[in-house]
Formats: structure tokens, C-alpha cells, sequence
């Protein structure tokens, strides 16, 4: 497992469930089922567009996954409260977006 200066893997086909773990530890971050509900869902739309998805997506399946009509950025930011960038793309193995914000 290869990662960038800012801790983002090289190569997304590099991760799995332990490095995710490990790279949630470097987070300080203990994965609930909430939190791999949001990393799969971000692993499948991976696998299926090749590109990380926007937040808006991750913040719809975390709705949806609780059962709740709508879920709000503030639900992501409980889940990864340094950012959806920073943490969950960094945990779910996706390469560092280069034209999102750090948000």
C-alpha cells in the first residue's frame, strides 16, 4: 500500500476493508456500520463511474440507509468531522480529489 504526502492511496485498486481500518486509525476514527454503509457505497460508485463520488451522492445513500427522508452534509460531517475529502475519500481509498474543496 503506497500513499501520497497527504496520506491518500496511489492506487485506489490497492484498498480493502484492512486499509481501511488502518487509514481510520491515522483518522482517529472508529468505523461504525454508518460509516462503511457510506464507504461501500462510495467503493461501488467508484467501481461503476471509475471516479469518487460528490458528497450529494454519499449524503442521498446515508439517507436513505437510515431510513430518514433526508439527510443533511451535517450527518456526513458527524460521520467524518474534518470533511467528506479529508476523511471518508481518504478512508474509502479514493485518490485525493483535485477540484473539490477541502469540504
Amino acid at each position: 500500500m503506497q500513499l501520497d504526502a497527504e496520506g491518500y492511496l496511489l492506487d485506489p485498486a490497492d484498498w480493502n476493508e484492512q486499509v481501511a481500518e488502518a487509514l481510520a486509525r491515522e483518522e482517529g476514527i472508529a468505523l461504525s456500520e454508518e460509516h462503511w454503509a457510506v464507504i461501500r457505497f462510495m467503493r461501488e460508485y467508484y467501481e461503476r463511474h471509475h471516479i469518487a463520488p460528490d458528497a450529494r451522492h454519499a449524503i442521498k445513500h446515508l439517507a436513505e440507509y437510515k431510513g430518514a427522508g433526508k439527510a443533511g452534509r451535517n450527518d456526513l460531517f458527524v460521520l467524518f468531522p474534518y470533511g467528506y475529502v479529508k476523511q471518508a475519500c481518504k478512508i474509502a481509498g479514493m485518490r485525493r480529489p483535485r477540484a473539490w474543496s477541502t469540504g
